[in-house]
């Protein structure tokens, strides 16, 4: 192959190329230019600076050597002299660089394989940008694609213009495509890797449902319908909690269809898996009730400090609302992300009535009544000695066969026990060796700074280095089970607020901060939960 090949060949041969590889012609042509400039290196030495030129319109192939002006020249290949330099351009100066033609070179065999590859691997690199910077921004999208091959379990999909791979972990149990089959799944992954990007594709991940509803419900796609969040068992079960921004519209029937049209389509693309459509409700656990359909419940008790809720369901029920190896509740778990306990009527009671047999017992206790007062005190709701001694007179006082006399004494049993029991627990304070200064710290009680002492929490500075989450505990969510944490002051009844209002104090005590910027501190706090207060009444308007 020769320089002076035909010019209208080479600009042919870099729109061909381009066309093939879908990617800019200028950036074969750069290519072509690199591997020309390579060539001519070989031609008249490695050291010398080559740069070649093609035209884009023409086709003509200009090449020329860079020589740098300097005042002695030492290497003739790279360097000119000022006063030669001058000839050429009168306003060259040192350190300036002149351009010099060079005659066109006649590839040999050699030099032509070197220019090839060279052509070779610019555009392998450009196609591989074309992919990555394709495909990065389709993270999240539905694609269609042919199966190449499959190997070690693992499907390989030509997606046209690029390549994907489902994992074998990310395919519906027992789905099997053959070479040839048409396939769907979700981009949940793009990487640039050195072979080349890298497209991760699923078919079990949540969003492949959620983006096949969008494509099968036309109010989901124009948001009049949001999908809230997505539960699957892959192959055997899902729940998908949807709501609508339109009061006039059922989500769950619009996602339903005519005669269960929308669902089963979703249905047959996913191998059968039954899906239940559930209402969101802002409400937790107006939401949770609805997650475990099919099943009836009776009562439910939330803790909203640590995400968990127990559920009572009729003893004929328990089996529907746990589902076949549990796969019923863990769904409803995992779409409302609290953790769930299920027990029927007959054990809710049973630990009702174990409860009132403690409460009783406490009351006998620490009051030193008998058992008949203790149980009318747990009776009437009240849970610990605290609530007894604080409560209004009156309170007490209503309960059938108390007086006023009775209720006085009463209280003041309670009151003393506290004095006591306050006694021994600042003793034990002590004894741990937490210093009197936390004592400063509002809202830490004797009990706290007992259990403080224990977690090695002794000073204002020690407390100054907590962080929230050290103190209430923290919750994290892995595998579709939400797992909790505790805190050093976990048993006691102290918000995240409190927690950090408390932690921001003693840094204050310490001097690590001022006095304004606690103020500031506590200022964003309350405006914090504010704004969280009133995000959660727009919620409840829009579901109402």
């Amino acid at each position: 192959m020769a320089i002076s090949a035909n010019r209208l060949e080479l600009l042919q041969i870099a729109d061909a190329v381009a066309r093939e590889k879908t990617i800019d012609r200028g950036i074969v042509i750069a290519a072509m230019e690199d591997a020309i400039q390579k060539a001519a290196r070989s031609r008249y030495g490695t050291e010398t600076e080559v740069r070649a030129e093609i035209n884009p319109k023409t086709g003509e192939i200009r090449l020329q050597r860079l020589l740098q002006v300097v005042d002695n020249v030492e290497n003739i290949s790279t360097e000119i002299a000022l006063i030669d330099a001058k000839q050429r351009n009168p306003e060259a100066m040192i350190g300036d660089y002149i351009a010099e033609p060079l005659p066109p070179l006649d590839f040999g065999r050699i030099a032509a394989q070197s220019a090839k590859q060279v052509i070779v691997q610019k555009v392998r690199e450009a196609e591989r940008d074309r992919q990555y910077d394709e495909f990065k921004d389709r993270i999240g999208e539905i694609v269609n694609g042919v199966v190449k091959r499959a190997e070690y379990g693992n499907v390989i999909v030509d997606l046209g213009r690029g390549e994907g791979i489902v994992r074998r972990d990310e395919l519906i149990p027992r789905e099997l495509f053959r070479t040839g089959d048409r396939i769907r799944a979700y981009v949940y992954d793009v990487r640039r890797e050195q072979r080349g990007p890298q497209i991760f594709l699923s078919r079990t991940h949540p969003q492949f449902m959620a983006k096949l509803f969008a494509q099968e419900v036309p109010e989901i796609y124009d948001n009049v319908i949001e999908i809230k969040s997505v539960a699957r068992d892959p192959g055997s079960r899902a729940k998908i909690a949807v709501i609508s921004k339109d009061s006039s519209i059922d989500p769950v029937g619009a996602c339903v269809g005519m005669r269960g049209s929308r669902v089963q389509a979703v249905v047959g693309e996913l191998q059968g898996e039954k899906i239940d459509i559930i209402p969101w409700n802002p409400d937790a656990a107006t939401f949770i009730v609805n997650a475990l359909q099919p099943a009836e419940v009776a009562k439910v008790v939330l803790d909203e400090d640590a995400e968990r809720i127990e559920v009572v369901v009729p003893d004929e029920q328990l089996s529907l609302a746990i589902g076949r190896r549990g796969q019923n509740v863990r769904l409803a778990s995992q779409l409302t992300g609290w953790a769930i306990d299920i027990m029927t009527e007959q054990e809710e009671s049973e630990r009702r009535q174990k409860e009132f047999v403690e409460r009783s017992t406490l009351f006998m206790d620490s009051l030193n009544v008998d058992e008949m007062v203790g149980q009318l005190l747990a009776t009437e709701g009240f849970s610990s000695v605290e609530e007894v001694a604080y409560v209004d007179l009156e309170e007490i006082a209503a309960i059938e066969g108390f007086d006023d006399e009775t209720a006085e004494e009463i209280q003041e049993r309670a009151r003393d026990y506290l004095a006591e029991q306050e006694a021994k627990l600042d003793e034990e304070r002590r004894a741990l060796g937490v210093a009197d200064e936390l004592r400063q710290i509002d809202g830490l009680t004797t009990a706290m700074l007992v259990a403080l002492g224990k977690d090695g929490i002794k000073t204002i500075e020690d407390l100054a280095g907590c962080a929230t989450d050290d103190l209430v505990g923290w919750s994290e969510r892995k595998d579709g089970e939400t797992k909790r944490f505790p805190g050093t002051l976990s048993g006691f009844e102290l918000s995240r607020t409190e927690a950090e209002t408390m932690v921001m104090a003693a840094r204050v005590a310490a001097g690590w901060i001022s006095e304004e910027e606690f103020a500031a501190a506590t200022a964003a706090l309350a405006e914090a939960e504010e704004l969280e207060a009133d995000d959660e009444e727009e919620v409840e308007d829009v579901a109402e």
